[in-house]
């Protein structure tokens, strides 16, 4: 593990270490929503305080060995073994690697290397075929998979609204802290409710070692797939059970490096953004041209509530929306949207971020008096770009406020594309999955998340 992994993972433990034994009792207990007042002093337990709701996704506690190891072994050292056996000329162990960046990554380098975002796009480009990556590609395409397939999920489950109590509210699931813990602590309260689209690091995998690896004439397991993202969370989420392929023997997502990492690799080859050639990113169809860099609407995140909002006031009421307002509640990181007709509300989505306003979500479901009926969930403040891997301050003690503004002002100079409209997308439906709503499309694009609390809570009556 690199220094930088092992400083932050060493000051979450230290941090959390004594609190996660208090909450694997109350876990036991039953007892999760008297994890909503409670501190740490000086790194000890205080046991007449009750435990913050944000200390469980801030520490390992709660991962088993398996995962830990797993966890372990993405690491640069790792992306370091696997070049010196392809440098050694061995067949048996030569791998094509392949790196997806996540959009939300870029702003990072921009900032840090002081030029627009698409120049430093085509930099990380050339720096990661400089160590010997082979192909480099953005996620965007496999995030238009996921909005597109989270928008009919949506339309699905509103029509069901009245005899199924699990239809709605709809959670976004591309949030791997937030998945975590909704598994692990909300239990059946909450995971019935979450989208079963993929998010678009996992479908980006997909992508990779199935479509991408047959256009290359490679067996998937020798594709080496690192994919660059702005929140140590996603490693979790790359190990996951389900993104392992037995037949295959093979990952859809091999290793996640932060933005941080990658930086940080720089600074130790001593490789400054001068130095570095500018190559263009790679297309997954074999297209020819510099792809362009594209974003999905939202701030900050890939923009899940705004497009579903958009396509369900078309698709259900036959409205157009242009643009959306957004209504400031508690906190900038909890806001909602309205739809309205005649005085009469259609849609009422919210946009809840950060594990404050979680809290508020959740003692607002567990007393059935949640109003809308999407949630998009994120578990870092701010949104995607105030991911942990990439947002903190030098010191290591929280958020960098001035890079994290800076990141919003590059990442909204990108032009807005709707998935919908993307003909890469239709051909890959067409060509991949054998159509929108065929097997491959549900095997490939969805899966599922399950209760893994020791004492499942029953989702309480919801009033709409």
């Amino acid at each position: 593990m690199n220094k930088m992994s092992e400083l932050s993972i060493g000051k979450r433990k230290e941090k959390c270490e004594n609190c996660t034994k208090q909450c694997n009792k109350k876990q036991s207990d039953g007892d999760v929503s008297s994890h909503q007042n409670g501190e740490q002093v000086n790194g000890q337990e205080n046991k007449s305080l009750q435990l913050l709701l944000s200390a469980c996704l801030s520490c390992d506690g709660c991962m088993s060995e398996e995962e830990s190891l797993k966890i372990s072994q993405q690491n640069l050292m790792e992306i370091e073994r696997v070049l010196a056996l392809n440098e050694k000329c061995d067949v048996t162990n030569h791998r094509v690697l392949v790196a997806s960046v996540c959009p939300q990554s870029l702003p990072f380098f921009a900032v840090k290397f002081g030029v627009d975002i698409v120049e430093a796009a085509g930099k990380l480009c050339g720096f990661l075929k400089s160590l010997g990556v082979q192909f480099v590609f953005d996620t965007t395409l496999a995030a238009g998979f996921s909005i597109i397939e989270s928008q009919k999920e949506f339309i699905q489950r509103y029509h069901r609204r009245h005899h199924d109590s699990h239809a709605l509210p709809m959670f976004t699931s591309s949030c791997p802290g937030w998945i975590r813990y909704s598994e692990r602590i909300l239990g059946s309260l909450v995971t019935p409710h979450i989208c079963t689209a993929r998010s678009p690091q996992q479908i980006m995998g997909c992508l990779v070692k199935d479509y991408f690896s047959k256009q290359q004439k490679l067996n998937a397991d020798k594709l080496y797939h690192i994919v660059v993202a702005p929140c140590f969370d996603k490693k979790l989420e790359a190990v996951r059970e389900e993104f392992y392929n037995s037949l295959l023997e093979s990952r859809d997502v091999d290793c996640v490096l932060t933005s941080g990492e990658i930086y940080y690799l720089m600074q130790q080859k001593k490789v400054s953004a001068e130095d570095l050639d500018s190559f263009p990113l790679d297309h997954v169809i074999g297209e020819s041209g510099d792809p362009a860099l594209v974003r999905h609407e939202g701030r900050g995140s890939e923009g899940f509530l705004e497009h579903v909002f958009k396509h369900a006031a078309k698709e259900l009421f036959g409205l157009d929306v242009h643009e959306i307002t957004y209504k400031t509640l508690r906190n900038r990181d909890f806001q909602e949207v309205i739809l309205e007709r005649d005085g009469e509300t259609l849609l009422q989505f919210a946009a809840v971020y950060g594990f404050r306003n979680i809290q508020t979500l959740v003692h607002r479901m567990r007393k059935g008096r949640v109003p809308y009926q999407l949630v998009e969930v994120l578990s870092c403040p701010g949104g995607c770009l105030s991911g942990r891997g990439q947002a903190e301050n030098e010191t290591g003690g929280g958020v960098d406020k001035q890079l994290v503004q800076q990141m919003e002002e590059v990442y909204s100079s990108l032009p807005v594309t709707l998935p919908e409209v993307n003909p890469a997308l239709q051909t890959l439906y067409e060509d991949w999955l054998q159509g929108q709503d065929s097997q491959p499309a549900c095997k490939l694009l969805h899966t599922q998340y399950r209760s893994q609390s020791r004492t499942p809570l029953q989702p309480p009556h919801m009033q709409w």
